[in-house]
């Protein structure tokens, strides 16, 4: 599986921005995928998690203001990010985790990744 995100930009606080990652692959469907971030001179976070159903969890530090959504039919999922605050300033990340199970919040977890895409919240 190959993904690729791209969606992330320069916002004000308050503002909102939607990152999406295409994924390669036929078995993207049955993959769990995953956002994570990373802010300077910090360690890589979970912020959500969803399942081929699209059940879906998330970190308390966006939960009601972040939505992950994915489309199998068109092999992409999106991080819906709205009310932005400048700690939300960071690169993200897209995993999939292709075990069966629950939505792990470990990125050692995940398979594979993304490059990455720039979210800069300015205050």
């Amino acid at each position: 599986v190959q993904l690729q995100a791209s969606g992330g930009g320069l916002v004000q606080t308050g503002g909102s921005l939607r990152l999406s990652c295409a994924a390669s692959g036929s078995s993207f469907s049955r993959h769990i995928m995953g956002w994570f971030r990373q802010a300077p001179g910090k360690e890589r976070e979970f912020v959500a998690g969803i399942r081929w159903i699209g059940y879906s969890t998330y970190s308390d530090s966006v939960k009601g203001r972040f939505t992950i959504s994915r489309d199998n039919a068109k092999k992409t999922v999106y991080l819906q990010m709205n009310s932005l605050k400048p700690e939300d300033t960071a690169v993200y990340y897209c995993a999939a985790d292709d075990r069966p199970g629950t939505i792990s919040t470990y990125s050692r977890e995940y398979n594979y990744w993304g490059q990455g895409t720039q979210v800069t919240v300015s205050s």
